[in-house]
């Protein structure tokens, strides 16, 4: 009896790279990007968007010393947000969906849009988190 297998890991690209930069915008305006997750792997993945730490920075690089992905050291500590329905509330930003299922060569459009509200810059930090990668 034959018997094989493969071991793999979820591969996958996200364009445009980061930072998104929605520019100066006029207030009670609203502008939309679209950010494209593709999965480049043979196996589904799931993803989820939520928003860092406001200590991320710290974090980034206690794990990449440890060996775990910040993603996931994150995904421990993170501050509370408001996730409704598929959407991803952040200050000025909404972004949909904010998680999901990609099938082997599939991509997933996320919308991520911006209503400026009041004066001043506005800067939030998104992570990622990929099954199996």
């Amino acid at each position: 009896v034959r018997v094989s297998a493969k071991a793999v890991y979820s591969k996958y690209s996200i364009e445009p790279a980061s930072p998104i930069n929605f520019g100066a915008m006029m207030k009670g305006t609203k502008k939309t990007q679209i950010v494209v997750l593709e999965n480049k792997g043979v196996l589904n993945f799931k993803f989820r968007i939520h928003q860092a730490p406001q200590d991320a920075s710290v974090l980034e690089d206690k794990s990449s010393k440890q060996g775990e992905s910040a993603t996931s050291a994150t995904k421990r500590s993170a501050r509370k947000e408001s996730s409704t329905q598929g959407h991803l509330n952040l200050g000025m930003f909404t972004v949909s969906p904010c998680s999901g299922s990609i099938a082997p060569w599939g991509q997933q459009k996320i919308i991520v849009e911006c209503l400026a509200g009041q004066e001043g810059t506005c800067e939030e930090q998104l992570y990622i988190d990929i099954t199996g990668r």
